[in-house]
């Protein structure tokens, strides 16, 4: 059985499968902010959409990064470092990519184990 969560009429914003989880592509609610503010602003939605299927960033199973500048990857790096457990750093890919609103500087897609 496939559940959608926040299905609107282009996207849902999480699915679950056969025990996995998988996440839109989240991005930051205030574009505003540097790269390590953005970062931490799509951090903190990855890890309130797991919960609210009762899993939780330890349970990453892939996280694909999209960053619009790859002069912000350190930055984005700082605040990823700071969030991820040791011990649990998923499989990642980092690319940068033209994102849909040139005042994000990144989006974030996160699959994960439930």
């Amino acid at each position: 059985m496939i559940q959608r969560f926040d299905v609107g009429p282009r996207l849902s914003e999480m699915a679950m499968h056969n025990g996995t989880v998988y996440l839109a592509g989240q991005i930051p609610d205030d574009p505003t902010a540097d790269i390590e503010g953005q970062t931490r602003q799509v951090l903190a939605a990855i890890d309130a959409l797991l919960a609210r299927v009762g899993t939780d960033k330890t349970r990453l199973l892939m996280v694909q990064i999209f960053i619009a500048d790859m002069a912000d990857f350190p930055g984005m790096n700082r605040a990823w470092d700071a969030w991820v457990p040791e011990g649990h750093t998923p499989p990642r890919a980092t690319v940068q990519a033209r994102l849909g609103n040139p005042d994000w500087k990144l989006e974030i897609v996160a699959t994960a184990a439930l």
